[in-house]
This record gives C-alpha cells, structure tokens and sequence, in this order.
C-alpha cells in the first residue's frame, strides 16, 4: 500500500512540476545572457554565451508571450519577431537589449495585433548566425491573443 500511494505522490509532483515548468516565465530564463568579442570577415561582433538555465531549454517547448514587431517595414504573418516589451520599449525601437527579442517561426500564419499574444514553439539558440535573432521558436503556434 505505501509503494501505490509513494507512487502516486511522485506521478503528482511531477505532472505538477512540468505544469509549473511551461507556466514559467521564459524571457527570466532568457534575460540571462552574455556576450564575449569574436570577429569575422567584417569585424568584431558580440556573439552570446548562453546560461545553463538557457541551455536546458534549447530544443524544448516553450510559451512565450509579448508583443509582434513589425520589421523592414512589413508584417510576415509565419514569421514574426516577438518582444518582450511593447513597441516602444522593444530592442528595435527603444531600451531593451537583443535577450527581449525572438523570431518566431509560425506553422500558420496570424494576424498583426498591437496587443499582446502568447505562441508554444520549440526553442532554438543561436550563437553561430549574426544575420538572425539569438532567439528563434519554430514550429509555433499562435495560444492566445
């Protein structure tokens, strides 16, 4: 009987655990970041040192909400950036650095809204393509809005 209900216990904490974990907040996550010199063709370029917390993310889904930012001018409804901050804030347009910032690779396209949406995709870090974001989801797909 104390092997079933010991049993039982762990099944909670851990349906319960990996609830909490997709609840987490995944910019915190993210925010921890740093950068070291390295230098290419072009020159010197700030490529990013992930965080361990960062690492044991890469290549699970995760949720991440915040606002769409239209970029070059236009809004690609499968592929969007996603900040963290609204518009004005946003690393594009304000304060905030290149860690407030995802591209999101959608498996249907959306809607432009102003407000703020929610996408589940898997995470992807980047660290070796300076012409992409250092965040990318793919396989995302829009949860609320």
């Amino acid at each position: 009987m104390k092997k079933i209900v010991f049993g039982l216990l762990s099944l909670i904490l851990f349906f319960t655990a990996n609830a909490y974990s997709q609840e987490k907040n995944v910019w915190k996550s993210l925010s921890d970041v740093s950068y070291k010199i390295s230098e290419d063709q072009f020159g010197e370029l700030y490529v990013p040192v992930f965080s361990e917390e960062s690492k044991k993310l890469e290549g699970t889904e995760v949720e991440a909400d915040g606002y769409i930012i239209p970029f070059e001018g236009m809004f690609k409804p499968e592929h969007i950036i996603l900040s963290s901050l609204p518009l004005a804030e946003c690393f594009f347009c304000g304060s905030g650095g290149p860690e407030t910032v995802m591209e999101v690779m959608l498996t249907d396209p959306i809607k432009y809204t102003s407000k703020r949406v929610k996408v589940r995709g898997k995470l992807v870090l980047n660290g070796d393509d300076p012409e992409k974001l250092m965040y990318i989801l793919k396989d995302a797909r829009l949860i609320l809005e």
